[in-house]
């Protein structure tokens, strides 16, 4: 063959070798397009390739059958999902009625003239009722929360004046555990657009966790910045115990009577505010900081 020619051959296999390439890129990029927006959005939409090669379209059949797959296991889990979480709220909302007609007949009876031993004894099934009854409470709202979120609605909030409300609802429980608080907050006002009944939560299970795990001491501190510190002392507390209290049902011993809901709601509500909440645990002290950025800056 002479070299013009075998040149003239070279250069047809180059262009037929750059078109093949070219079709192959073009093909990947639509793979990359088409699995971007499925996996996005979770549409029914599979990858449907503009090529006619066997190989890639074999690949493409190969990915749709993965997603199919993967749609099916992604639907049985939301149904699971969603029937568990039905259960709970049923569940929950139906111990709600029998435990306060409890609550209301143990009153009834403590009232009843009864000799010391009968008053001990029903002043004991009455804290146990009332504790199941607070239990099943924070399960009932956990589970309300897991649902369908629907939007918080927000306004103004001032967090010096939340504060101050949520550490006087606790005061009286602080205090009978001999935990004095200390506050620390600045003079002018610290303002937020938040939903107040939602941050009114999210301080209430803190100061709670600060009753469980506390060695009788308390610190709390909000910056101009919009972030509030809880500290104390927890000598008996890990720090991989700390870790895990985010857990939902996560409890330890030192915690009983609690369903482990608390700062897992908490978190919940912060992050759904656009907020941040962190834990650490280090020399025997335990802190959880909040923070709310100012968004009307942003």
């Amino acid at each position: 063959m002479l070299p013009w020619a075998l040149c003239a051959v070279l250069a047809l296999l180059v262009i037929a070798l750059c078109i093949r390439l070219h079709l192959i890129h073009k093909s990947l990029k639509e793979i990359d397009a088409r699995l971007t927006e499925i996996l996005s959005e979770d549409t029914n939409v599979l990858i449907d390739l503009s090529s006619g090669d066997k190989q890639l379209r074999a690949f493409a059949s190969s990915l749709n059958r993965q997603l199919r797959s993967l749609r099916e296991a992604r639907q049985r889990y939301r149904c699971g999902d969603r029937e568990l979480k039905e259960a709970v709220t049923n569940i929950s909302h139906d111990l709600r009625t029998p435990l306060t007609a409890i609550c209301g007949y143990l009153e009834l009876m403590r009232r009843e003239e009864t000799n010391a031993n009968v008053k001990r004894y029903l002043g004991l099934i009455d804290n146990r009722a009332r504790a199941m009854k607070q239990l099943t409470e924070e399960l009932f709202r956990y589970s309300m929360l897991l649902a369908e979120p629907e939007e918080l609605s927000s306004e103004s909030v001032n967090l010096n004046a939340a504060l101050e409300d949520g550490v006087a609802a606790f005061y009286d429980i602080l205090v009978q555990r001999g935990i004095q608080p200390e506050i620390r907050m600045p003079e002018a006002p610290v303002v937020r657009t938040l939903n107040a009944a939602a941050l009114s939560r999210i301080l209430s299970n803190i100061l709670n966790n600060a009753v469980k795990y506390s060695d009788g001491d308390l610190t709390i501190e909000l910056d101009e910045g919009g972030a509030i510190r809880f500290s104390n002392s927890a000598r008996n507390l890990t720090p991989v115990q700390a870790e895990k209290l985010f857990d939902r049902f996560y409890t330890v011993e030192s915690a009983r009577n609690s369903t482990g809901l608390g700062l897992s709601i908490a978190r919940l509500l912060t992050v759904r505010m656009g907020g941040e909440i962190h834990l650490t645990c280090e020399g025997g002290r335990l802190c959880i900081e909040l923070y709310f950025p100012d968004t009307l800056r942003n």
